[in-house]
């Protein structure tokens, strides 16, 4: 019975729930979600409750095993989990980071009108998915050499702008400047190499895709403007991907590696899918500085992206980048682990902390959000699905207190990718997203019903519940007006 959670979940307020520590012999911490009552239910149907009580098994875990109201099963964590781990005591897990390593979201601002961009909508929808290599197993325009990815992997998206592919102004508007310390190539296996080669600078296929979007609603029109958001019909860009084949690699290379170490640390977890190793181990820094190398990987190929979305706009309107405008708001991170320090009882303390389907949410005043938003706050970006809403927020103080400075990431899955396969057709979407006024081209017509907007929950009530509870706050809502995807 759905309701049964009723009889063992916490409810702390109307945003937030507790799965106490005697859920589960062996958890360490209790498990917090921030959710609607009405989706506790879908929650528990799908067992993302184990999987938060399972995370809290994790030895140096601090405070809780926490989840976020996109919430929905994940390998090993569920994806909308967060978690904090003590660096002298505590252990790092693939699984709470994800197999797409750094999968992400880039915000461009432009100086094009909603009507401007729908006269023209058909050939610039066209022109983005010729130009930005997109779908399964897709291969990239550039064509690195082995010496070059190891550049890539230590230099980020720096290392894309310096060959010309983009702006310096870019890169400082990205999470970690777009190059996390710590990188070592040779943490990298081959395979990895091999995979990551063809793939650098593609969209990709699932839910990753570029959006175009119009400024719906403004909440704050003074942060809006500090983003260079002035009105309602505004035209935005959204690039949502990752780290591709190379990322996945590297999770399932270290998942094995760290399973082995479970047993030689003598680690008890109730699940094997949260394979970890002390984050001070040999095995656990190898894992650090090989993830490191995709999240670097992951952020030049939404540089690359972000640099032939310029060159099509700029083609399809006739104008130039400085017409056009087409700043980069920000570029955050959705699946990450990352060393950073945290008020614990009244001391700081080093935690890795685990993002996995969850987004940064630092406050202002935060030395790590770049100066030009730092009297207001780290911009979160928030996409939701092909035919509703996406949003722009900012991270908090509550954040930073109940969080670990972190937020949601999006609209959260309802239905699986099978399930959405079988029981929706790509061309009844792509129709139905058509009588909204929404062009959309896709490889194949599978992957717009696995995407479809039925599959996924309403963002808008997922941003709700974190605006409402305090861990972002929202500034901008936007609709999409076109749609590429894989």
């Amino acid at each position: 019975m759905a309701s049964r959670w009723k009889e063992i979940v916490k409810k702390i307020d109307d945003y937030r729930w507790e799965i106490p520590t005697s859920y589960k012999d062996g958890m360490s911490v209790p498990g917090r979600i921030f959710a609607s009552e009405a989706m506790l239910d879908h929650i528990w149907e799908e067992h993302a409750f184990d999987q938060v009580a399972n995370v809290a098994f994790l030895p140096g875990i601090v405070n809780y095993s926490l989840a976020m109201p996109d919430i929905h099963w994940g390998y090993g964590f569920p994806i909308g989990g967060v978690a904090a781990t003590r660096v002298e005591d505590g252990v790092v897990s693939p699984g709470g980071v994800g197999f797409d390593i750094n999968c992400g979201v880039r915000l461009v601002r432009t100086n094009l009108t909603e009507t401007e961009v729908r006269a023209r909508i058909e050939p610039l929808v066209i022109e983005l998915f010729n130009n930005i290599p997109s779908g399964l197993g897709s291969e990239g325009k550039i064509k690195a050499s082995r010496k070059e990815l190891d550049e890539v992997m230590m230099a980020g998206s720096r290392w894309a702008v310096e060959k010309g592919y983009g702006l310096p102004e870019d890169v400082v508007a990205t999470e970690e400047s777009g190059c996390m310390k710590g990188a070592r190539t040779d943490k990298v296996s081959d395979k990895a190499k091999k995979r990551g080669l063809p793939q650098l600078g593609t969209l990709g296929s699932g839910n990753h895709f570029l959006e175009v979007a119009v400024v719906d609603e403004i909440y704050d029109s003074d942060a809006a403007r500090v983003m260079g958001i002035e009105d309602l019909g505004q035209v935005l860009v959204l690039i949502h991907t990752g780290s591709r084949g190379f990322g996945h690699q590297i999770c399932s290379d270290y998942v094995d590696i760290l399973g082995q170490a479970v047993k030689k640390y003598g680690i008890n977890l109730p699940d094997r899918q949260l394979a970890c190793a002390p984050i001070e181990s040999p095995e656990g820094r190898d894992y650090l500085a090989a993830m490191a190398c995709a999240a670097n990987y992951a952020w030049t190929n939404r540089q690359f992206i972000l640099h032939w979305a310029r060159e099509s706009f700029a083609r399809v309107f006739n104008k130039s980048q400085a017409e056009l405008g087409m700043r980069q708001i920000y570029d955050v991170c959705h699946n990450i682990a990352k060393i950073e320090k945290y008020d614990i009882n009244s001391k700081m303390e080093k935690l890795c902390v685990h993002r996995k389907g969850a987004t940064r949410a630092f406050p202002a005043g935060h030395p790590d959000v770049p100066e030009a938003y730092r009297a207001v706050g780290q911009p979160v970006l928030i996409p939701g699905d092909m035919g509703r809403y996406s949003f722009i927020a900012l991270g908090t103080e509550v954040a930073m207190a109940e969080t670990f400075g972190s937020t949601c990431h999006g609209a959260g899955r309802m239905m699986s990718r099978g399930a959405a396969k079988r029981s929706l057709k790509g061309v009844d979407v792509a129709r139905s997203l058509a009588a909204q006024g929404i062009t959309v081209k896709a490889e194949s017509m599978a992957s717009l019903a696995e995407e479809a907007p039925q599959a996924y929950k309403d963002v808008s009530e997922v941003v709700e519940i974190t605006h409402q509870a305090g861990i972002s706050r929202k500034v901008v809502r936007t609709k999409p007006v076109g749609v590429i995807k894989g």
